[in-house]
């Protein structure tokens, strides 16, 4: 296409020397390291998570009521003797910058990670309680939750009082983890990520198949402000 610009300035320049290559596409399918997520070296059999997550979802259903703020949960972990889950056990607190303002206000209420740790009986005996045990011979795990994110789907732009381990069970290249201005795909292949939720951060599956990830909270101290 022939074009001369009646206007020659700087922004035209910058138009023109970008609209000379064309943009990488091919690495945005794949795991790229940043601040803030980080691959570790554990690993886990990505058959028998998939197998896993069909068996645990025999026996107890995703918990709903949690779509408007971008995901359903299964929790592997619980309290003590625990048999029954608030919205806010399965999301806790959290601060976001919700308009305009720019105002940075919490929402939801603190959840002690520390005292989730039993796993939870009703998925004893599947592959996700062997995973909560080596994770738990490695750091101080607290609420672990399977959760589902459907198509065209994103969380709030939020930051934690903690971060998290994420294994990908079930992903698709338009599914993408954000932590402040680093992003990427993680690939389930059976990797464990670690991904410093302390920072502001979204999960959003731009697919058209479901992202389900195991989520396990690090409970280290907490931020509280």
């Amino acid at each position: 296409m022939s074009f001369l610009p009646q206007i020659k300035d700087a922004d035209v320049e910058t138009v023109s020397q970008a609209m000379k290559t064309m943009p990488e596409s091919a690495s945005v399918a794949e795991f790229v390291p940043g601040p803030g997520i980080q691959r570790l070296e554990l690993r886990f059999d990505i058959q028998l998570l998939r197998e896993a997550l069909e068996e645990c979802l025999r026996r107890e259903e995703f918990m709903g009521g949690l779509q408007d703020q971008g995901f359903a949960a299964l929790p592997l972990t619980r309290r003590p003797g625990q048999t029954e889950w608030t919205a806010n056990d399965l999301s806790g607190r959290y601060w976001l910058r919700a308009d305009d303002r720019y105002v940075e206000e919490p929402r939801e209420d603190l959840v002690p990670e520390v005292d989730f740790s039993e796993f939870n009986p009703k998925f004893a005996g599947t592959y996700f309680e062997h995973v909560h045990s080596e994770l738990a011979k490695r750091f101080p795990i607290g609420r672990t939750r399977v959760l589902s994110k459907g198509l065209y789907n994103c969380n709030s732009w939020h930051r934690d009082p903690e971060p998290r381990l994420h294994i990908p069970v079930l992903s698709n290249p338009g599914s993408l983890f954000i932590v402040n201005h680093h992003v990427t795909h993680l690939p389930a292949d059976g990797s464990v990520y670690f991904t410093d939720t302390r920072g502001y951060h979204t999960a959003l599956n731009g697919g058209e198949t479901r992202r389900v990830h195991i989520v396990a909270a690090l409970a280290y101290d907490q931020v509280t402000e």
